[in-house]
């Protein structure tokens, strides 16, 4: 497989960034080819099966464990997978959308929502990142065409402004509050399908959130978190960013710039 597009640059259009800046998401289409998402597609749903440890029925699991199986830093496990997590051209739209000088990973996930796998609840990322700025930024690569009845992923563009829901983890109370709270600010609820090769970014405080998976199907999505290359590690403020800091930030301190082995810089100007 040529894996050469991986280092070549996709250029944004200054017209995507003013739509990034005021929505703080953007879906982006022929991304990556279709003949790139079916090899990775097949690489890491190997991996997955070979790590998933999840037993329970997914009628038996809790809203979290029923909207996807969640595996993380995948390129540390596999050096194919890590091409397309290193990906320059990934980076750097990442590092143009945020209009910053380069981008070091946070961490990657391997998201599979099963066939009869619930809703992912509204929620906002960056409650469970310990990181001091908003310049955060996820890909969301889905590794097959993604029709509504898979569960693609949903924005309420531009409400990166509002801070209720924030403190809440992904939970039928995140689901019902910040549901609730969008409608009456009136923001734009944006579902759409993906198509093959299509992807999307979206920022830490954007809220989103993902449908039911109601296909005989399971939902692939390879998922890459970006963070600024000079970005600093906060005090937590809650158990989930206690165990980001410890997980995802070897060796790092408390107002120190996250440069730990887990993170390198991906893609710099």
């Amino acid at each position: 497989m040529d894996l050469s597009i991986l280092e070549e640059f996709y250029e944004i259009k200054q017209e995507q960034i003013d739509f990034y800046k005021e929505n703080e998401f953007i879906k982006i289409k022929d991304v990556l080819t279709p003949e790139i998402i079916n090899y990775f597609n097949s690489i890491i749903s190997e991996k997955v099966s070979e790590l998933n440890k999840i037993e329970i029925p997914i009628e038996e699991r809790d809203i979290y464990g029923k909207a996807f199986l969640q595996l993380f830093n995948l390129w540390t496990q596999d050096e194919q997978i890590k091409k397309l997590i290193f990906s320059e051209r990934l980076a750097k739209i990442a590092t143009d959308l945020m209009q910053i000088d380069g981008v070091r990973i946070y961490h990657d996930q391997a998201l599979f929502k099963e066939s009869g796998g619930g809703i992912t609840p509204w929620h906002a990322d960056q409650h469970y990142w310990p990181l001091s700025s908003n310049k955060t930024i996820t890909i969301w690569i889905p590794l097959q065409k993604t029709p509504l009845e898979m569960g693609p992923l949903e924005f309420s563009a531009g409400s990166q402004k509002i801070k209720l829901g924030r403190e809440l983890s992904i939970s039928d109370e995140s689901e019902q509050v910040i549901r609730n709270n969008l409608k009456i600010n009136n923001f734009p609820h944006i579902i759409e399908p993906f198509d093959i090769g299509e992807v999307s970014f979206h920022s830490g405080w954007i809220f989103h959130r993902a449908g039911a998976n109601i296909s005989k199907e399971t939902r692939k999505v390879m998922t890459i978190i970006y963070m600024d290359k000079d970005m600093i590690l906060k005090k937590p403020e809650n158990k989930g960013q206690m165990n980001d800091l410890k997980t995802w930030c070897p060796g790092v301190n408390v107002g120190e710039n996250i440069n730990s082995i887990l993170n390198p810089i991906l893609f710099q100007k």
